[in-house]
């Protein structure tokens, strides 16, 4: 019998999609892997170092991957579909443990078994080795835990050990890592692999984002918020107290009791770091909290805006303005999947402990394997951040506009201008603040932005979302008289001014390069 462990296997990973409306809803795809094409790997001998660096060869991407050293098999012997073809038996357990449910997919499977409460899963997993396997899928278990935990859990391990230890309220939570044999599921073998694959390292080489130094603000105006480009500025931090106190154990005393949004449910700090340390998951939960200084006031007096971004016109409108900044924590391999900031704002992203790839596109360029509904309401995108950069970064490599990208570092800031599409995956234990904002070289796009036929559906950050437009425009031109009229007054010149052709232009064909004769 082959396991993971031993496989080297070329597969066609699957897009199985997440949704998001403006926040990016998970859907699943079926994993497809090409049976024909699995292979044995002729594993080396490995020193007491080299185990759990197995490879994986993929169709999608290029070359092998390396699974990350801390990587086990799958807790209950899960491989993928293409094993079966070198196996011994020609039987699935998968489909003998079903009966006639062996006709569903593993996807719709779960989605039936995500209606069960963690009792009746429970007992389900006692009826067959299938459903012994089915019923302790982990984020089965995790959706019961965020759903029934809101006031935050005690990480246990695994999902089903939180769950079960939320309940008994005890700490001797015995292990289900029952192996079963012969059990072959490309759709659950993925998210395993997803979870515990490295980053390859031509996927952090790519770094073609503008940096800059002591940057004056006209020029980064001139240069990079009035053409909409990205860029990644140094030096910004020097003077933040953050920048030297913000380790764990002043986050954590700092912090104390206070409890911050992670996902659906809140936590205190100390609590989500014993998860974090702890989780080896596809998406593991991210620390985001845009109340963090109202909660910690100390947090807040730790940073100042750079002066680039001093200028923010939500201000205006007091505490009805939408949630603008964020403390945002997370451990290594946690992100952010495809998503385009919310009301049209501009934000930068200040990095202070840890490191994060980003991945750009600009509005008008959709990145690859990500599908937005015409409203913009919606947005599907695969699963996880690595499953995207498997299937879909080398594509990339051969367009003509090629993604902005950079691996940002403590102590550095990244200008993430409006409309952009952006990724951001953490390389290591993170901890940053971001802020979105609205500057007058933006102000006209947020305007419209907000004053959509949907708005109720896009906005977001805000209980009065239909109201936002016109309390808004309200606000700027009682705190600003006449700077509406001016912007667009300007932004109506340059429109005109773009339309006019030049002598050169009137008289020449653009497409051939031949002169016209209708002068």
């Amino acid at each position: 019998m082959l396991s993971p462990r031993n496989l080297l296997f070329k597969s066609k990973i699957s897009k199985r999609k997440q949704t998001k409306k403006p926040k990016i809803i998970k859907k699943k795809q079926k994993f497809e892997s090409k049976n024909q094409d699995a292979v044995l790997a002729k594993l080396p001998q490995l020193s007491g170092e080299d185990e759990g660096h197995d490879e994986v060869a993929g169709e999608a991407d290029d070359g092998n991957f390396n699974l990350k050293g801390s990587a086990r098999s799958h807790s209950h012997g899960v491989q993928p579909l293409g094993n079966l073809y070198f196996s011994s038996s020609s039987i699935n357990s998968r489909d003998t443990g079903l009966g006639n449910l062996q006709a569903l997919t593993d996807e719709l499977v779960l989605e039936v078994l995500g209606l069960l409460s963690g009792t009746d899963l429970g007992v389900l997993s006692t009826v067959s080795k299938s459903f012994y396997v089915f019923c302790n899928h982990e984020p089965l278990w995790r959706n019961i835990v965020l759903e029934t935990c809101k006031d935050g859990f005690l990480y246990k391990g695994s999902w089903r050990n939180t769950f079960v230890s939320a309940y008994r309220y005890s700490s001797d939570i015995v292990s289900s890592g029952i192996k079963v044999r012969d059990f072959y599921s490309d759709y659950l073998f993925q998210s395993w692999l997803c979870a515990n694959l490295e980053m390859k390292p031509e996927w952090l080489e790519r770094d073609n984002i503008v940096r800059k130094k002591g940057l004056s603000v006209e020029e980064f105006v001139l240069n990079f918020e009035e053409p909409n480009k990205p860029v990644l500025l140094e030096g910004c931090l020097d003077n933040w107290p953050a920048t030297g106190k913000w380790d764990r154990e002043y986050l954590i005393e700092v912090c104390g009791d206070a409890r911050f949004s992670v996902g659906p449910v809140e936590m205190k700090l100390e609590d989500y770091f014993m998860y974090s340390d702890q989780v080896k998951e596809e998406r593991p939960l991210y620390l985001f909290d845009p109340k963090f200084a109202d909660k910690v006031p100390q947090l807040g007096l730790d940073y100042e805006v750079p002066e680039y971004f001093n200028e923010d016109l939500f201000s205006v409108l007091g505490n009805e303005r939408p949630d603008y900044r964020w403390i945002i924590i997370g451990p290594a391999g946690s992100g952010s999947s495809f998503h385009i900031d919310p009301n049209s704002t501009s934000a930068w992203n200040a990095v202070i402990r840890g490191s994060k790839k980003w991945v750009l596109f600009p509005p008008d360029v959709v990145p690859p394997g990500v599908l937005p509904s015409p409203d913009g309401a919606e947005v599907a995108c695969p699963v996880s951040i690595i499953e995207w950069f498997m299937n879909f970064y080398n594509a990339t490599k051969s367009w003509k506009k090629r993604p902005i990208e950079c691996v940002c570092k403590a102590g550095e800031v990244i200008f993430v201008p409006n409309g952009w599409w952006h990724l951001v995956f953490n390389l290591e234990d993170s901890v940053a603040i971001t802020q979105n904002f609205v500057s007058r070289r933006n102000l006209l796009n947020v305007l419209d932005f907000l004053k959509r036929p949907n708005a109720s559906t896009l906005v977001s950050g805000t209980r009065d979302r239909v109201n936002l437009h016109d309390k808004f425009k309200n606000a700027i031109e009682a705190s600003l008289p006449g700077s509406l009229d001016e912007l667009i007054q300007k932004a109506e010149e340059k429109k005109q001014q773009q339309k006019k052709l030049s002598f050169w232009e009137s008289v020449t064909d653009s497409n051939v390069g031949a002169f016209k004769f209708s002068f």
